[in-house]
């Protein structure tokens, strides 16, 4: 039997908070319409007093009760986020504490992946105990974008996009018999290209500037998120399909084989694109970017908690997984559930 690594608990936290298109266009010129047309989003979740770390405990928290085992039978979090609570240390260290998982000293660490983010931590947590270094893994993806946009006009084209929300998985060591039934990962798969880092990014506050962060960056906006959304657009497509692509085919699989998609939701045309050049069926992919808008880190396992709740994900499908993102990275997983 193969060593090999699994996921045995998912869970979720979208804050109870609907903001509507409709509320958005009360105060940015835009409307409805305009945001459903581009890119899909219906309405969103946005915090009202909480942290990235209170989401990713509650996610947390359900993951651990799912996998059927005690909190502190993990050894490792991962914390995928661009968002943390606080400039340093990472928030995998105060979700650790706010776990009680503190005094056993195990260890966590934040990666910056953006929208790739739960998919390269997929990479790391599998690794991790493929080497044997670990059990348990703990992969976390949070995000609290609301009150870091620019509720102006500047920045509604970023605004209208994004929302708040957690997302967890606990993964575990697996002995496969039959890797035709097994429940394991079969592959995982990243890249990046950071060529195109500036064409969506945060300026500030930073390093790279004399001061890092000053009044007149506050004023002119690059404390928000600016975006080309034509340049991401082209790449996304073309890279989520590559990766798919090269996934499917190191596992010997078709897009037959695979029983649901989930694409990290950045904008629904860009899946739709994707779908239909890979000649995709709409009925296999498994969306929530129309009710929760793009929580970045966290809208794949956000996906994956909210289809087992429908009963659209069942153990022993096969799923593959596909993220594009700031960076530019992407990646894709392929896994028996």
């Amino acid at each position: 039997m193969k060593l090999q690594s699994k996921i045995i608990g998912i869970g979720s936290c979208l804050p109870p908070r609907k903001v509507t298109n409709f509320d958005l266009s009360k105060y940015l010129e835009t409307s409805d319409e305009w945001i459903q047309k581009r890119t899909g989003i219906v309405e969103r979740r946005w915090i009202d007093n909480q942290s990235t770390t209170d989401l990713a405990l509650i996610a947390s928290e359900d993951a651990i009760k799912m996998a059927g085992i005690k909190k502190e039978d993990i050894d490792l979090i991962i914390f995928a986020t661009l968002s943390p609570d606080h400039e340093f240390p990472g928030s995998g260290c105060f979700l650790q504490a706010k776990l009680g998982l503190g005094e056993l000293g195990i260890p966590a660490f934040d990666i910056r992946q953006q929208c790739s983010g739960f998919i390269y931590g997929l990479n790391l947590a599998d690794n991790f105990i493929k080497s044997g270094q670990c059990k348990n893994v703990l992969l976390v993806g949070a995000e609290v974008h609301s009150n870091g946009l620019d509720h102006t006009n500047r920045g509604r084209d970023v605004t209208v996009l994004f929302g708040d929300g957690a997302g967890a998985a606990v993964i575990t060591r697996s002995e496969v018999s039959d890797p035709k039934k097994d429940s394991y990962i079969y592959s995982t798969e990243i890249h990046a290209d950071g060529r195109f880092a500036k064409e969506l990014w945060v300026q500030s506050p930073g390093t790279a500037n004399p001061i890092r962060i000053t009044k007149e960056h506050v004023e002119e906006g690059s404390v928000h998120a600016s975006m080309n959304g034509k340049v991401v657009f082209k790449h996304a497509v073309v890279k989520m399909n590559e990766v798919l692509t090269s996934a499917l085919k190191k596992n010997n699989l078709t897009i037959n084989d695979i029983d649901i998609f989930f694409f990290h939701q950045a904008n629904l045309r860009i899946n739709e694109y994707v779908a239909n050049e890979m000649k995709i069926p709409a009925d296999k992919i498994f969306n929530t970017i129309q009710k929760y808008g793009n929580t970045t880190a966290a809208t794949i396992p956000i996906g994956m908690v909210d289809a087992y709740k429908e009963g659209r994900l069942k153990k022993g499908d096969l799923v593959a997984t596909v993220a594009f993102g700031s960076g530019f990275t992407w990646g894709a997983s392929i896994l028996r559930f």
